[in-house]
């Protein structure tokens, strides 16, 4: 049977945006149901139409602008409501920020039953071109003649047509064109799925995920393309471990933390931070927050390829690392010895199972660094207090599983949250990075 779905009213409906939610939609009441708003701020009367009737909620899109909000302005990106890579381009950067840190005490306070002692000051950074890291779709559509290369539409499964992106860095955002050109010159050219994108302080890296063996003559046109333009081309015609470097013959993906007389290296396809700029500031923060003394032993879990280790095993006196992707702690190994750091040590461990087993887990640890994925860290909380570590410092990309273990530290193992505050690693974009201190009673 199929389902029946309610008939979209045709006309525009006035609203009143009482709030914005964690998508960066603007919420009002119609008829005593909530409608999530497409382009709408808090404050602002709009005339909108409906994108979608729900029997809990609706959702709609702005249609016209009645009485804007002071923090309203004109998007930068000439794509922006179509491609679904921003939802807060239309709102100042300042206010953004803003929005976010209220989201975070909001989620704090109704899903942890926790309140920071102190609000952090928010770190920000530059607000265009800071994207360093990013996964653009490829599609060959016949009926447009060309190639897409770029993000998805906002609220569909279709590629935007866009001819560059202004949060990408420039070396890839203003090439989104010319990617598209070289690959419609290719045999290929619906047998290319995605392109990765690595940028690291000097070179740029795209890794070219291709679903059939490339021709010679395709291979020629990419190697081309990349010497041209400077470009270290990459093909991945399987899985991961089927990367190999097309152009040119030797590369190496570095980025420096100057501050700790450190350079990192990469692979293109290995998680590091997408924002470098704030990466540098929210280092300098989260060793501040933690208060690392020459005598301490620290732990570090989801350490990644050492972007906390490393530092922090400049002033400590030991730094284990605990990573779940086997090549990430190969890597933080390796920038260990680089960078002749002989006080870090890195172990594989799923930190989402029992953790119980592990040696690491037999010394005592004098603080804590957690800087997990998005569903948090609360099945490794309990084998973490059994060491009562005088601070842990969270680094959270997800304020509800970070308020969620929040309310675990504070409530069922002893732990103040002394400061928390948001850090502006995505503008533009409802995403919020932030980081807690916790203290323990």
């Amino acid at each position: 049977m199929s389902r029946t779905h309610k008939r979209l009213p045709d006309q525009a409906i006035t609203a009143t945006i009482e709030s914005l939610t964690h998508e960066g939609k603007g919420v009002s009441h119609i008829d005593d149901k909530v409608v999530f708003i497409d382009g709408a701020l808090p404050g602002e009367e709009v005339m909108f139409r409906y994108t979608k009737r729900q029997r809990r909620y609706d959702e709609g899109r702005v249609d016209q602008v009645l009485r804007a909000s002071a923090d309203r302005v004109e998007p930068k990106c000439s794509h922006y409501g179509l491609c679904g890579g921003c939802s807060l381009m239309h709102m100042d950067p300042a206010a953004q920020i803003k929005a976010k840190q209220q989201m975070l005490l909001d989620d704090l306070r109704h899903l942890g039953k926790v309140e920071p002692e102190q609000i952090l000051e928010p770190l920000t950074g530059p607000r265009w071109g800071y994207r360093r890291k990013a996964r653009l779709g490829v599609k060959y559509v016949a009926k447009k003649g060309k190639v897409l290369v770029g993000f998805r539409e906002k609220g569909a499964p279709y590629l935007a047509d866009l001819s560059r992106c202004e949060v990408l860095h420039p070396e890839v955002g203003y090439r989104l064109e010319a990617l598209s050109d070289v690959i419609g010159q290719l045999q290929a050219k619906d047998q290319i799925a995605q392109i990765e994108v690595a940028i690291s302080d000097e070179l740029t890296a795209l890794v070219f995920r291709n679903l059939v063996a490339l021709s010679d003559g395709d291979q020629d046109k990419l190697r081309s393309y990349a010497s041209a333009n400077h470009i270290h081309l990459y093909l991945q015609p399987k899985g991961p471990d089927s990367i190999f470097l097309l152009w040119p013959e030797h590369s190496r993906l570095v980025y420096a933390l100057p501050e700790y007389d450190l350079h990192l290296e990469f692979r293109p396809t290995d998680f590091t931070q997408v924002n470098m700029d704030i990466n540098r500031r929210m280092i300098p923060r989260a060793l501040q927050l933690l208060e690392p003394q020459p005598e301490d032993v620290v732990l570090d879990l989801f350490c990644g390829l050492g972007n906390f280790s490393l530092p922090l095993a400049r002033q400590v006196s030991k730094v284990i690392g605990v990573e779940g992707e086997a090549g990430l702690v190969q890597r933080a190994q390796d920038n260990a010895t680089r960078n002749a750091i002989t006080n870090a040590e890195f172990h594989v461990a799923n930190l989402a199972g029992d953790v119980s087993v592990y040696p690491w887990l037999r010394q005592h640890y004098d603080k804590i660094l957690l800087d997990p994925p998005r569903t948090g860290a609360l099945e490794v909380l309990p084998q973490l207090a059994r060491f009562a570590p005088e601070r842990m410092v969270y680094v959270s990309c997800n304020p509800a599983t970070l308020a969620r273990d929040a309310g675990e530290l504070a409530h069922k193992y002893g732990y103040r949250l002394a400061s928390a505050g948001v850090m502006d690693m995505f503008p533009h974009t409802a995403h919020v990075e932030s980081i807690a201190l916790f203290i323990r009673k």
